[in-house]
């Protein structure tokens, strides 16, 4: 007997992961519920998504940070189907390598509105929708920078934590009300945001590579996806170290160039 299809909701799927974690889902008949802020490039994954098999793909134009159009589209999307899956996906990177010393609080000010806000806007109503009939499954995409306190790029390691800690808090509570939460911690995975990176990126995986990889973790309802290991091992490890070793250590590494509005 084949599965049933299930109904995936998706931020940030007009480019990079969230595209193809769109185009993978679309492979085993999901219904698609895509968010973007690109309208051209949203309706081109829109369309991919339906010539790999998708049952539906319907795409809303929004920022993830307009709260009341967020909980509007995910409460009519729910009306539809019954979401099984939401995977906050939306966000932005930015570091201090190029950007005046005057710009890095408005540039911290805006990554972390997208990236733990612009999270919340999305996770809540979808929560709200699954505990009440307590079924579903929430995707929080983190990132291994979220281990540090990256110098060349604060604001994007602050982000990254607080939703990874928010994440694994929430998910003994969630599990109480039959609801599956995971946390996913990339390393370097090709996208838009990393092509701005002019540094070596190691262990770096295609975006396809990455989705089928999530896929398979939320398949199994496990609560953490990090890869690549033998990054994430390493990571770990210097998290261990004294603050005022990892300051010297992150001074050394290439900064991450700023966020371009």
């Amino acid at each position: 007997m084949s599965e049933k299809p299930q109904a995936v909701l998706i931020t940030g799927a007009s480019s990079g992961l969230g595209a193809a974690l769109a185009k993978e889902y679309a492979k085993k008949g999901a219904f698609l519920y895509l968010n973007g802020r690109n309208d051209e490039r949203l309706n081109q994954v829109a369309d991919e998504c339906r010539t790999n098999g998708a049952a539906k793909v319907e795409t809303y134009i929004c920022d993830v940070t307009d709260r009341k159009n967020m909980k509007d589209w995910i409460t009519k999307a729910n009306s539809e189907r019954l979401l099984d899956i939401c995977i906050a996906n939306a966000g932005i990177s930015g570091g201090t390598g190029d950007i005046e010393s005057s710009a890095v609080f408005n540039q911290a000010q805006k990554i972390l509105d997208v990236n733990v806000s612009g999270l919340m806007n999305t996770i809540s109503p979808a929560g709200e929708k699954m505990l009440t009939r307590e079924r579903g499954h929430i995707v929080i995409i983190s990132s291994l920078a979220s281990f540090s306190p990256w110098s060349g790029a604060p604001a994007y390691a602050a982000s990254k934590a607080a939703v990874r800690i928010l994440g694994e808090a929430l998910i003994p509570n969630l599990k109480k009300k039959n609801i599956s939460l995971s946390v996913v911690c990339p390393g370097f995975v090709e996208t838009n945001m990393t092509a701005q990176n002019d540094f070596p990126m190691p262990f770096k995986w295609t975006s396809e590579k990455a989705a089928r990889k999530i896929i398979h973790g939320v398949q199994n309802k496990k609560e953490i996806i990090a890869f690549p290991i033998p990054l994430y091992v390493v990571i770990k490890m210097l998290s261990f170290l004294p603050l005022g070793i990892w300051w010297l250590l992150s001074s050394a590494l290439p900064q991450k160039k700023g966020l371009k509005y």
